[in-house]
């Protein structure tokens, strides 16, 4: 699967399970690891679990697994990571507190719209 699509399907699946503020950072000339971040956030622990949920459920229909998933215990900040395409899910208090679009404020941010 091209990396453009997968891109568009985690913003699809994250905005499916009503995650706020997705956004996808362009992250080529930035990163040598990975082309994009998505980032997105949601109120409450248990749905960032459901978004990280929807994101594997959605990408395991067409074959793609994630290569590595860290936080998901805890839910503040769950990253699964694609390998060219990193989902970065937020509890809202966390994304603002890591700031990863400051961060990375070189990096290219377009807003997803479905």
């Amino acid at each position: 699967m091209e990396i453009n699509e997968v891109t568009k399907k985690i913003c699809k699946a994250a905005s499916k399970i009503k995650a706020e503020n997705i956004v996808i950072m362009n992250m080529k000339g930035i990163m040598f690891s990975t082309d994009y971040f998505i980032i997105c956030n949601a109120a409450t622990a248990t749905q960032v679990r459901a978004i990280a949920d929807n994101i594997e459920e959605e990408l395991l229909k067409d074959g793609v697994k994630f290569n590595h998933r860290e936080g998901y215990h805890e839910a503040e900040w769950i990253l699964l990571d694609y390998g060219d395409v990193v989902a970065h899910i937020f509890k809202t208090e966390s994304r603002d507190y890591y700031a990863l679009e400051k961060l990375w404020g070189d990096a290219e941010i377009e807003s997803y719209k479905e």
